[in-house]
């Protein structure tokens, strides 16, 4: 496809961006189900709820623009869906492996937060109103959940860490 102007450009980030939400409320239950942290499984699934979200406010942006909402396979998600997936097989303490989750799913965040980004700035340089406001929603929840997995991560790594410790303590004990 050869895009002719940022018009275009738009629809074809729009179109990734759905593929990318699409991916994620397909991950993020398995990550759930695997956090051993009570408020980290809570967290993930309150936004396993949002993305289903996410993924009807890109349906309406399409609507608004008068498109259909047809997806375009995200290769990047694919990739940080495919890396998030191998966490769950990991052999790891509990508190490790949360913490693997959580940086799992941050990097997945990162990229939505920085795809929104653009797409704010672009339906905003091409006066789509309507999208502008529906992707802003989605840029703030997107946002918010990076602000709480953060939180979340502060305690949890402090326990992996401290869980590492112990660990190496009883090996040296041992010997």
């Amino acid at each position: 496809m050869t895009l002719h102007s940022l018009e275009d450009a738009f629809a074809e980030e729009l179109r990734d961006m759905l593929s990318a939400e699409r991916q994620m409320t397909k991950v993020l239950p398995k990550l759930a189900k695997c956090a051993t942290n009570d408020r980290l499984r809570a967290v993930i699934e309150h936004h396993i709820e949002e993305t289903h979200g996410h993924v009807n406010r890109l349906e309406q942006v399409f609507k608004s623009l008068e498109r259909s909402p047809r997806a375009k396979k995200c290769e990047a998600m694919e990739g940080l869906v495919k890396e998030a997936t191998s966490v769950i097989d990991e052999q790891a303490d509990d508190q490790v492996k949360d913490a693997m989750i959580i940086a799992a799913i941050q990097k997945a965040e990162h990229y939505e937060i920085a795809s929104y980004g653009t797409l704010c700035t672009w339906a905003k340089l091409l006066c789509h109103g309507t999208a502008l406001g529906l992707l802003k929603e989605t840029m703030s929840e997107e946002v918010t959940a990076d602000g709480v997995l953060s939180e979340i991560a502060e305690s949890v790594n402090m326990c992996a860490m401290e869980e590492a410790t112990a660990g190496t303590m009883e090996e040296e004990e041992e010997e």
